[in-house]
């Protein structure tokens, strides 16, 4: 809301070329806001307002910015914009910014910043991609058993400007192995002549470094943390993930999914900093299959088209035929993938949602069925057909094979994300549009098998 107030204002001094307004404008601006502002404007004047910011309000308005456009800034910076932004970005920025980098802008992105830093990155990307380890901090506090509250106390002033967060304190031993964790709120009541372990109960939930990053999105959920520490295969405190990290994650997981089940590549940007034929080789190669998928629907049609020139009427319903298992396989799918996702239903319980949809199915498929069953009798004499055994049985029919591909259309939309799974592959892909091909060229055969079978003597 606040950006689009000061929308207006914001244009009119970049053309005025007033700066110094500018400055005092942004001032008072969140960096969120800032980022959606430069986002519209071109690289040479993002530049100029980017150099109007605090060096620490401009780190999180750059860590707020979409990938393309950071490094289209970062192309335009020199060395000691390069060190100022990288060095005020947490290390988790710096990691997810490196990924984003092209080759030649990777080494001069390195080069400004100080030693340490590069030495913590290289450390944090020799983690696999999408894991935890190159989604955590190092910064956080850690103190050990037998300090006394006072100085444990005194250790986190210390290091409290440092850490990502204070909400949580780790406890370590001499070999820096994960023993427990504490909320502050514990160590600021506590008598300062207690000692840590007092307060200890030796019972903490941890993330490992090679952890899937959909980890930490499902632990912080379960255990409805603000942070949960990382440890290594020995048990040794390495860092830190926040929720702010997890919601992103979350973000980039769900939007992901949705491009999958749409059936497409998902957008490795956002859709408005995407070219149109980056976004069009997303896209054309689903296309095509399912393109390819609906030809076996012609070719299941072309098997019956002695049905369809002995009874037109049977024709007719085709789409509503198609359409409904399709649909029904759509939310059956959606349904799995989702709760497969968040971990509601595991991998090992096909048996127990074959069952679940089957019934689900069965009774959708009748409900379904009784109402085609009346609209074909009422559409078929509003049409001037003949109420006789004919058009019962052709409402039968088309009852009947309703029944068919919901049923059909459920088992398919909520088996295959399991047969999916099993394979090592994405369940997302069992997208809507591929499950509807799947679904029409079954329909297909369903619904003309059974009307072959009702109408045969009389019909056709």
């Amino acid at each position: 809301m606040l950006v689009q107030l000061i929308k207006p204002e914001f244009y009119e001094l970049i053309e005025a070329k007033d700066w110094v307004g500018l400055k005092e404008v942004l001032s008072d601006v969140p960096p969120a806001d800032i980022s959606d502002l430069l986002i519209e404007l071109d690289g040479d004047i993002a530049v100029v307002v980017f150099r109007l910011l605090k060096k620490a309000i401009a780190a999180d308005v750059f860590a707020e910015l979409p990938s393309g456009k950071g490094v289209e800034l970062l192309e335009l910076f020199n060395k000691q914009q390069l060190s100022d932004v990288m060095g005020n970005l947490e290390p988790d920025e710096q990691v997810a910014l490196m990924e984003e980098l092209p080759g030649h802008l990777t080494q001069r992105v390195m080069n400004s910043m100080k030693p340490e830093d590069q030495k913590q990155i290289k450390k944090l990307l020799g983690y696999p991609e999408d894991s935890v380890g190159r989604l955590m901090t190092p910064r956080y506090v850690r103190v050990k058993s037998d300090w006394s509250i006072q100085r444990s106390m005194e250790h986190i002033r210390k290091y409290a400007q440092i850490a990502e967060t204070l909400n949580v304190i780790y406890v370590v031993d001499d070999k820096e192995h994960l023993i427990d964790d504490l909320r502050i709120t514990q160590i600021i009541v506590a008598d300062p002549e207690d000692t840590i372990s007092s307060l200890m109960d030796s019972s903490f939930n941890a993330l490992s470094a090679y952890d899937d990053q959909e980890e930490a999105v499902r632990m912080l959920a379960k255990y409805d943390r603000v942070a949960l520490p990382v440890v290594d295969t020995d048990g040794v405190l390495v860092g830190i993930v926040t929720v702010d990290d997890v919601i992103d994650v979350a973000e980039e997981e769900t939007t992901e999914d949705m491009q999958k089940m749409a059936g497409m590549d998902a957008l490795d940007d956002y859709y408005s900093q995407t070219p149109v034929v980056e976004m069009v080789k997303k896209r054309v190669r689903w296309l095509v299959v399912l393109f390819i998928g609906q030809i076996f629907t012609v070719t299941a049609m072309s098997a019956y088209q002695s049905v369809i020139a002995g009874a037109v009427l049977l024709s007719l319903f085709i789409p509503m035929i198609i359409s409904s298992g399709g649909n029904s396989g759509s939310q059956a799918a959606t349904l799995i993938i989702r709760a497969m996702a968040t971990d509601d239903i595991k991998a090992s319980e096909w048996k127990r949602i074959f069952v679940r949809e089957l019934l689900s199915g069965l009774m959708l498929g009748v409900l379904i069925g009784i109402l085609g069953v009346c609209m074909t009798v009422v559409w078929g004499v509003l049409h001037g057909e003949i109420f006789n055994l004919t058009l019962v049985l052709t409402a039968l029919a088309i009852g009947i094979s309703l029944l068919g591909v919901i049923v059909f259309g459920n088992l398919t939309g909520s088996m295959l994300p399991f047969i999916l799974t099993k394979l090592k592959l994405d369940p997302a892909v069992t997208s809507a549009p591929f499950v509807a091909t799947l679904v029409d060229v079954t329909g297909i055969i369903i619904y003309f098998s059974i009307s072959v079978f009702l109408l045969k003597d009389i019909l056709l």
